[in-house]
């Protein structure tokens, strides 16, 4: 089976970096791999929603008890 051209493209990626990294011990290749930054595994959006549905929950109990008879 034939690679596509972004396979390709990959599998040179991959060897460069793998090139660079020949010879050097793993203290050296940690330095320089860069942390990924941390991400949230639920989006902004999400969170908005569920903040409202929590939040906006409460507001509406809160009003309804202080103005509803």
């Amino acid at each position: 089976m034939a690679q596509t051209p972004t396979q390709r493209r990959a599998n040179q990626k991959f060897a460069k970096e793998n090139e660079a990294r020949m010879g050097k011990n793993i203290e050296q290749i940690k330095k320089k791999v860069p942390k990924e930054q941390l991400k949230s595994p639920i989006s902004p959006v999400w969170l908005g929603v569920l903040g409202f549905i929590i939040f906006g929950g409460l507001v509406f109990e809160a009003l309804s008890r202080i103005f509803g008879r």
